[in-house]
């Protein structure tokens, strides 16, 4: 009974290994199995992300294609020779502001005290002349007119020297070396003035750390004059077309008033103009010349994307612009004759400037400049 037993139990337990190695290899398979999926699915998955990158990059390479804007140099395309905007019915396509009836805020436009003073100090300035007063003392500020000899060592040096022929130094301006210029501050015209000087040690290799003495001839300081009847009637009576003072103000005044004047109007009747469709030739033509006009540049797709969408919203603002001033000069009634107008350019601004802007560009300038013409006249 006992070697009976004993053989049953070990058939049994091999039964028990065979069973369990098969069941081990089962695991191992459908293990495998799952590994495989799994990468076969990893894979679909990685596969198709490529694949949706290369759809994407390709789909956007094709919509910057679509979308992207070709430079031009053609600044009359879009444009009749007229200057008119080409098939476009302005009229139905901008809501025009109500510019016979602005509100003007008299503060807005006129002159401000600043600024006529500035223009007046500017006039006075471009008619400043030399003075040789020997009652004139130099001061910090002044323009002076010097000649000079600058020896080193008591041997003159490459440079050093004016040889008489003048030179203007505005004092303080730091474009003498060490304090060469304080040193004539309360000198004369007509002075002899020994000036000492130290140069950098980062001068040129001859001049380098050296002491320097220049001798130097005060030939005189520039004056600005003041705006009296006399300067105005010797100076400005023929440009200006005033005689005193007191008119020349005034026509500053009137200037700046008309300036500011047209500024505004120009402003609210674009700003209350509303476009209700785009010419769009002419904009992608407005387009072209802006992208030309701003030149090559090496960008990224998204910002190629961006700077076109900017690009359009930059023309359709000129586009709006050119609108509002054809409708301003339609709406008045106004004209001028196109190719009479072109002959007048060509004769006075050359052919080659012509033919370079073309006869709808410029006609359209015309235009332009009629329409503010009388906008400003209405309010003047």
């Amino acid at each position: 009974m006992g070697m009976k037993k004993s053989a049953g139990t070990d058939k049994d337990t091999n039964v028990s290994k065979s069973k369990a190695k098969r069941e081990a290899r089962r695991k191992q398979v459908q293990k495998a199995k799952r590994e495989a999926g799994i990468a076969r699915m990893i894979g679909y998955v990685v596969a198709a992300v490529i694949v949706l990158g290369i759809v994407l990059l390709v789909g956007k390479q094709l919509y910057l294609v679509s979308i992207r804007t070709t430079p031009g140099t053609d600044y009359s395309a879009g444009l009749a020779s007229d200057g008119r905007i080409k098939n476009a019915d302005i009229a139905a396509m901008l809501d025009l502001a109500d510019y016979k009836n602005i509100s003007v805020p008299a503060d807005e436009v006129a002159a401000t005290t600043q600024e006529v003073e500035d223009r007046i100090a500017s006039t006075l300035e471009s008619h400043k002349e030399l003075s040789t007063d020997e009652q004139l003392v130099i001061a910090d500020g002044d323009e002076v007119n010097i000649d000079f000899v600058g020896t080193v060592d008591g041997v003159e040096f490459d440079g050093g020297n004016t040889n008489g022929a003048g030179y203007d130094l505005t004092i303080g301006s730091g474009s003498f070396v060490d304090d060469f210029e304080q040193q004539l501050i309360g000198h004369k015209p007509g002075d002899e003035v020994t000036v000492e000087v130290t140069f950098p040690e980062d001068y040129n290799e001859e001049l380098a750390g050296k002491d320097a003495v220049f001798a130097v001839t005060v030939n005189g300081i520039q004056v600005t004059p003041e705006l009296t009847d006399a300067f105005v009637a010797e100076n400005l009576a023929d440009t200006e077309e005033v005689t005193t003072a007191a008119e020349y103000r005034a026509k500053v005044e009137d200037e700046f008033y008309k300036e500011h004047l047209q500024e505004y109007l120009t402003n609210y009747v674009v700003e209350n103009s509303t476009v209700t469709s785009y010419p769009k030739k002419y904009v992608k033509a407005t387009q072209s010349l802006l992208k030309n006009s701003d030149g090559d540049s090496d960008m990224t797709a998204k910002e190629e994307i961006a700077y076109e969408k900017e690009l359009t919203q930059r023309a359709q603002e000129q586009v709006k612009e050119a609108m509002v001033y054809q409708a301003v000069f339609d709406d008045a009634g106004l004209a001028f004759d196109a190719d009479a107008y072109y002959a007048e350019q060509v004769e006075t601004m050359g052919e080659e400037y012509a033919a370079r802007y073309g006869a709808g560009y410029l006609a359209q300038g015309e235009i332009r400049q009629m329409a503010i013409d009388h906008l400003v006249g209405l309010y003047q």
